[in-house]
């Protein structure tokens, strides 16, 4: 399942949220390239998306979770980089 916390990160104007996966990395990458985010964004276990990006990752069938649901769930699942 994708996963995408709330777009509460501030950076470079904007306000951004991480987008992973709790079954594999193909999957997360798999779904970042129908949102057309570049594999060079792929930040060791999840991509970091604007909230605009959070919108269509939601409307592609991500689940929104609280920050500490998606860590939890990545640990889980063994996806989860130091």
């Amino acid at each position: 399942m994708i996963l995408v916390d709330q777009a509460i990160w501030p950076w470079r104007g904007m306000r951004w949220a991480h987008l992973v996966s709790d079954e594999s990395y193909d999957e997360l990458h798999e779904f970042a390239d129908r949102l057309g985010i570049p594999r060079r964004a792929f930040q060791g276990d999840h991509y970091d998306v604007p909230a605009h990006i959070r919108d269509e990752a939601i409307a592609l069938g991500a689940e929104a979770v609280d920050a500490r649901v998606l860590v939890r769930r990545l640990r889980a699942a063994g996806l989860r980089k130091r």
